[in-house]
């Protein structure tokens, strides 16, 4: 696994064995329906595993990631690359369920430009996640990963602006 573009692009990223990590392709594409407006901006990368959206961000020149997962081995390798790639001082890393802390961290998420979700193919953590920021979220495009067979969910602020098909995964894009 590798950054694709910016500062660190080329280099490998560390990844456990047991976290599914984002496959260039579509990590390539979240990063074109993103694009320069990522130059920055302060983004939560949420179930974050070893970081590769997140430090994608960074890479593309985010100001300022929040890193959230509930898994020690995958936070430590997260720690790892950023470290190797020299982008601690531009991280914050969390270590809890991410359901919770949206819950308990509305200046967090309201601050926030962008946000990824990329959780296990897991349809209730992901329901779960998107109803928190839905009831929080002001100017906030969400982008979540998921199975296709997931249908993504209706919410009430934040409204479906667009979904692409890559394989077993769906990126859902979601907008106030």
């Amino acid at each position: 696994m590798r950054v694709s573009g910016g500062e660190a692009r080329g280099r490998r990223l560390k990844a456990p064995k047991n976290i599914r990590p984002t496959q260039g392709m579509v990590k390539q594409a979240i990063f074109n329906m993103v694009g320069p407006s990522i130059e920055g901006s302060e983004v939560l990368d949420l179930f974050a595993g070893s970081g590769a959206l997140g430090i994608e961000a960074l890479s593309r020149g985010a100001a300022r990631v929040t890193f959230v997962d509930q898994q020690p081995r995958g936070l430590a390798i997260l720690r790892q690359n950023l470290d190797a790639l020299g982008f601690k001082e531009r991280a914050n890393i969390i270590r809890g369920d991410v359901v919770r802390w949206l819950e308990a961290s509305p200046e967090a998420v309201r601050s926030a430009r962008f946000v990824f979700l990329d959780p296990p193919y897991d349809d209730v953590v992901l329901d779960r996640a998107l109803q928190s920021l839905d009831r929080q979220v002001t100017d906030v495009t969400v982008l979540a990963e998921h199975s296709r067979r997931h249908q993504a969910p209706a919410l009430s602020r934040l409204k479906v602006d667009r979904q692409r098909r890559y394989g077993d995964t769906m990126v859902t894009v979601y907008r106030p």
